[in-house]
């Protein structure tokens, strides 16, 4: 395991995965500020300054090159050139090849299939290129979508952690999905209809 620095854009069949921009701002806004987006994400709705300040530091990254790191790509439809979502890759753990994936879309782009074809392109950055053991997708057990997404990406349901966090206001129930670099690459299952 060293580091990570892909070249960009990260191309899947439909889309291309880059870094964020401040030219990205608006299209960021538009669902990144909606509370429906935010309801199960470790963030409140954001501001166009807090998405600046963002793009500026956490999501400045082009690569990963030490634990503790995280790598934020915009999710753009080839296409159309329209962005649609974000994606992450944590390095969690060098000793471990730990890390962890997430996800956030558009409502208007969910249901097509996006999220899936972004987080397993996030997949294999982490096991090809950054060489990571186990990838970890953590979520709110309300959040039946995201839940979906891992299990079409493979990933194994290892823990439902009850309660195990006051999350905005009320407790919320965990759900881990992992995946090994043993495992990689799953097949990917179908979209639900």
């Amino acid at each position: 395991m060293s580091s990570l620095h892909p070249t960009y854009p990260v191309r899947t069949e439909r889309l291309l995965l880059r870094p964020l921009t401040t030219g990205d701002v608006d299209a960021l806004l538009t669902y990144r500020s909606r509370p429906e987006v935010c309801r199960y994400v470790p963030f409140e709705p954001m501001t166009r300054e807090l998405i600046l300040e963002r793009l500026e530091t956490l999501w400045a990254n082009t690569g990963l090159t030490d634990e503790g790191q995280a790598l934020t790509l915009g999710i753009e439809v080839a296409s159309t050139g329209a962005l649609i979502g974000d994606a992450i890759l944590f390095w969690h753990s060098k000793l471990h090849g730990a890390g962890e994936i997430g996800y956030v879309l558009h409502p208007d782009a969910s249901g097509h299939g996006y999220a899936t074809e972004a987080a397993h392109a996030m997949l294999r950055l982490g096991f090809e290129e950054l060489g990571l053991h186990r990838i970890v997708a953590r979520l709110d057990e309300r959040n039946t979508a995201s839940a979906a997404v891992a299990r079409r990406l493979g990933m194994r349901a290892e823990a439902r952690l009850v309660h195990n966090e006051f999350f905005k206001g009320e407790w919320a129930t965990e759900l881990d999905f992992a995946l090994l670099e043993s495992e990689w690459p799953p097949t990917i299952a179908p979209e639900d209809p």
